[in-house]
């Protein structure tokens, strides 16, 4: 049995003080926290947010290009759906992309020839 003389109840002047030790404590905490809550939500949160999705965005296309991708997603299936829906504007695409590279090509003779000679 504990003796009741070796715990006395404290004094009501010095309950006071010990809840307003304890209160302050709580606001000191409560106001570092929420600091330090508002830093990382707007320090690191928009990195990781965009992060992540650029991580994802950039997997989507990766399969969809053709590229090996750890999502469990059967992309040649995508891909050919995406051709069946889009065939010609993807051909246009295709021909102007071509069109492009063949106008590039002799730009690049033109002045290999001009270097030469």
């Amino acid at each position: 049995m504990i003796n009741d003389e070796m715990y006395p109840d404290l004094p009501e002047q010095a309950k006071k003080e010990y809840q307003e030790l304890i209160d302050n404590a709580k606001d000191k905490i409560k106001e570092v926290a929420e600091k330090a809550i508002s830093d990382l939500y707007c320090d690191v949160g928009t990195h990781i947010e965009t992060d992540s999705w650029t991580n994802f965005r950039n997997t989507l296309i990766n399969g969809i290009k053709g590229y090996p991708s750890y999502l469990k997603h059967d992309f040649k299936k995508i891909r050919e759906e995406i051709f069946k829906e889009n065939r010609e504007e993807i051909i246009k695409d295709l021909n102007q992309d071509l069109v492009d590279e063949v106008e590039s090509l002799k730009a690049q003779l033109i002045r290999a020839y001009d270097r030469v000679y």
